[in-house]
């Protein structure tokens, strides 16, 4: 039993909720009256309820998110007809924003918005032990920015399984200082950080505890260098085999304060993700996003050739004045930049950003149903839109998984003599190829999806069959696989010659696989 029960539905399992470990660290004295119940957008909303009934509580608190708000809503609804005394408080991006509009809101007693990690302990005391004659909390209750300096850290209410396995967010710092009209952290201005010295103080605790995957959520790592250079002298000089740190990073910022420290780490070690989004400056111009391109290429140039830093850079599709052709510019440019992996994102209108001022412009129209992905605008219709949808599922399946990374590039090795390749309309071939003869992009077996690029690359594109077989068993080797797949077998020397391969650390499946052989 516990009068008050912190709840969300995270997207799978293994996302451990960062901000429900917040509010809990900053319960005070509420804490000993407090419980934490996680549960996942793949359980029935029946069961959930039935979950944070069991502890017959007087308040709960959900975490509302773009990719739970549906079925969270539901989850509210049935909480009410069962026990409509118990107070329902929401919290989280989703309903920070355009709250009054939100079926999910309507039905809550009380919502918290922007950071609430502070509000929330005293909208609870407010409802467990309200003074006499004191009006009632209103409805939509605007938290202000906390002083970072006296939050509690939530690191302790990490348990033991999560630091096993799940994924383990930190943050050193809040707020964004760019606009990017795109993004709610453009929103999250100033930039505020957690005092150095207590908060290596947590990470040390963490490191003691055995974590070995640490995921840094701060918008702009590299934003003060001075904090970033000591975080990472601090996870350097305590790294060990199988450790992984992961960064979102500016990417037009590495001075050599940086350079220095980050070349020292052990090749898989780092990963950083960098949002490029857009390689067009009017686009750029158009969603208040500043970027120096010569200098972002300086850096890559820079990690890939001197460092063993993972890079995860993003793209978006269909930003305003974002043609397909200059889309897929700036794809086959970053591909020579040589990221490990490219995130091709869809454009989201999320609640509160400014994008939704380029509607009429450019003919805006997005999915009004969670997460808000764009439909169309004045540059790409519909169907061409449904097809660069398929592009990037298939490309996070093929070219970002790490289970074809040599056989990938043979899908833009195949150009005329004299042609100019390209990667994004090579790969638009294969995707609507691969599409056409699945009719889906989702639920192919690894094997299968081996099959037809193999078919794809022999009948479509008339690559040799020994050439492609054996670029494929060198792929497959390198995920430790042991036997070549089935269509490569015909084409290979009987008993396949096994590649050396590195020792590797424990690092997670994904990262490893493009580490070299």
């Amino acid at each position: 039993m516990a009068d008050i029960v912190l709840a969300t539905l995270n997207a799978k399992y293994i996302h451990a909720a960062f901000g429900l470990r917040y509010l809990l660290a900053n319960l005070g004295d509420l804490q000993p009256r407090a419980t934490l119940r996680e549960f996942d957008i793949n359980q029935r909303p029946l069961d959930i309820v039935e979950g944070l009934l069991a502890h017959q509580p007087k308040i709960i608190g959900l975490g509302i998110y773009i990719w739970n708000v549906t079925p969270a809503t539901e989850v509210v609804a049935t909480l009410k007809h069962l026990r409509p005394d118990i107070k329902i408080v929401l919290g989280g991006p989703e309903v920070s924003y355009e709250s009054e509009s939100q079926a999910i809101v309507r039905l809550a007693d009380h919502v918290i918005t922007g950071e609430g990690d502070l509000a929330f302990a005293q909208l609870c005391r407010e409802l467990l032990e309200p003074e006499p004659g004191a009006a009632a909390p209103p409805k939509i209750i605007p938290a202000p920015l906390p002083d970072l300096a006296r939050l509690a850290f939530p690191y302790p209410f990490y348990t033991e399984a999560d630091l096993a396995h799940r994924i383990v967010y930190l943050e050193a710092s809040r707020g964004c200082p760019f606009t990017c009209e795109f993004c709610l952290s453009s929103l999250d201005i100033p930039v505020r950080q957690f005092p150095l010295p207590p908060f290596l103080e947590q990470l040390q605790q963490l490191i003691d505890r055995g974590l070995k995957q640490f995921k840094f959520v701060d918008r702009t790592f590299n934003l003060n260098i001075a904090t970033s250079r000591a975080i990472l002298e601090f996870l350097l000089a305590r790294h060990q085999p199988g450790h992984f740190y992961h960064f979102e990073m500016i990417p037009d910022r590495l001075p050599a304060e940086l350079r220095e420290i980050i070349a020292r780490f052990p090749a898989g070690s780092l990963q950083f993700e960098v949002g490029i989004q857009t390689f067009n400056p009017e686009v750029g111009h158009h969603i208040s996003r500043r970027q120096n391109y010569e200098r972002l290429a300086e850096n890559f140039q820079f990690i890939r050739r001197e460092t063993g830093v993972h890079v995860h850079a993003d793209l978006i599709i269909g930003l305003p004045g974002e043609t397909v052709e200059s889309f897929a510019a700036g794809f086959d440019r970053l591909i020579t930049l040589g990221p490990q992996e490219i995130q091709v994102g869809i454009l989201k209108r999320l609640r509160g950003t400014p994008i939704s001022r380029h509607d009429r412009a450019f003919g805006m129209v997005y999915n009004p149903q969670p997460p808000y992905e764009i439909l169309e605008n004045n540059l790409i219709n519909f169907p061409t839109m449904q097809r660069l949808r398929r592009f990037a599922r298939y490309w996070d399946l093929v070219g970002n998984s790490g289970n074809f990374i040599r056989t990938t590039r043979l899908l833009w090795q195949a150009a005329a003599p004299g042609e100019t390749p390209s990667p994004f309309h090579s790969f638009l071939r294969f995707s609507d190829w691969l599409h056409a003869q699945t009719g889906r992009t989702d639920s192919i077996a690894l094997a299968r999806l081996a099959e037809l690029l193999f078919h794809f690359l022999t009948t479509e594109l008339q690559h040799p069959a020994p050439l492609a077989a054996g670029t494929l068993w060198e792929d497959w080797q390198q995920a430790d696989r042991r036997d070549p797949p089935e269509c490569a077998r015909p084409h290979l020397p009987a008993r396949p010659a096994m590649a050396a391969g590195l020792e590797k650390a424990k690092l997670p499946k994904r990262q490893s696989r493009h580490l070299p052989a």
